[in-house]
């Protein structure tokens, strides 16, 4: 029996919760690999953190129980992603999978046209989400207008790139390195290239390498994941929670919050105000999620993972 196996055996009998750090295939929706994790872990709720549309393959993080409860918290976490483009190209998605038409007689980009672009595309810009996008508007999402044949006015959003470096450049095609906020569309990245370069620009591949703690080296093929084996493969929750301030609870303290009552400070501590703190028992355990009250030098559970 593998280690994967005895450690599945021994908290079978607990109801599952985690994050399963996968390593999505390309062609499968983000909800298909939910589904599948779904399958194995019934009845516990499963869900994602961060989409990954079907051409995209890389780190995909998959909350099991509890768990879910900490995806907003996985979703606000930088993002790294390798992506690839060809210029002389649009799309009506910004990528391969649309409808794709030639820019004709383009001049030749040289790798420094693009380099002395990339300073515009960092720190806090303004971007304009694809027409094919999950954006909400007027209740509808999107990429369900443009599916209709409907041309949406999307209107362009402060998203931050933390990082952004070409890596590879062959005529016509370049890859880009980047690290980015929640929110940021990497195919607009490219578009937006393209664009002041007159030529167009759409993307042909993309990698996402990270989502804050949870990398790429470290994944798990969706393929290896079985009934047997699946429950070896979760990362405690504490590992979304890693860059919260945190407080370590004594056994009194985890009845309060089990009965979800706030956990008075026995001395002041300077956690910032209404600063979101994560709570431990003892083994590092997460026990939940509480907000500091500086008033009244306390922690209110929101979050409760007993």
């Amino acid at each position: 029996m593998s280690r994967l196996e005895e450690e599945s055996k021994r908290v079978k009998k607990q109801p599952p919760c985690g994050i399963l750090n996968i390593h999505k295939p390309k062609g499968l929706t983000s909800r298909q690999v939910v589904n599948r994790i779904q399958r194995l872990a019934k009845p516990a709720k499963v869900g994602h953190a961060g989409t990954l549309d079907p051409m995209a393959t890389g780190v995909l993080a998959v909350c099991v129980g509890r768990a879910t409860r900490l995806v907003p918290y996985i979703q606000n976490y930088h993002k790294k992603y390798n992506a690839q483009f060809v210029l002389g190209k649009r799309s009506n998605t910004d990528d391969i999978t649309g409808d794709v038409t030639e820019v004709p007689d383009f001049p030749e980009i040289r790798q420094s046209d693009i380099e002395k672009l990339l300073p515009q595309f960092r720190g806090i810009i303004q971007q304009t989400p694809p027409q094919f996008s999950a954006i909400h508007i007027d209740g509808k999402r999107a990429y369900q207008l443009a599916r209709q044949g409907e041309q949406v006015d999307i209107p362009s959003r402060d998203v931050e790139v933390h990082e952004l470096e070409m890596t590879q450049f062959d005529f016509p095609e370049f890859t880009l390195e980047m690290k980015c906020g929640s929110g940021t569309y990497v195919r607009s990245i490219g578009r937006d290239i393209g664009e002041l370069l007159t030529c167009g620009a759409v993307m042909t591949d993309l990698v996402r390498t990270e989502i804050g703690p949870y990398n790429i080296a470290n994944a798990v093929l969706l393929d290896d994941i079985t009934e047997e084996n699946w429950i070896g493969f979760l990362l405690p929750p504490s590992t979304a929670v890693c860059t919260l301030p945190s407080y370590h609870l004594t056994n009194a303290d985890c009845q309060q919050v089990i009965h979800g009552r706030p956990v008075l400070l026995k001395e002041k501590i300077t956690f910032p105000p209404k600063a979101t703190v994560a709570l431990f028992k003892e083994e590092n355990q997460l026990a939940a999620l509480a907000e500091y009250k500086p008033q009244e030098n306390l922690l209110a559970p929101r979050v409760v993972f007993l």
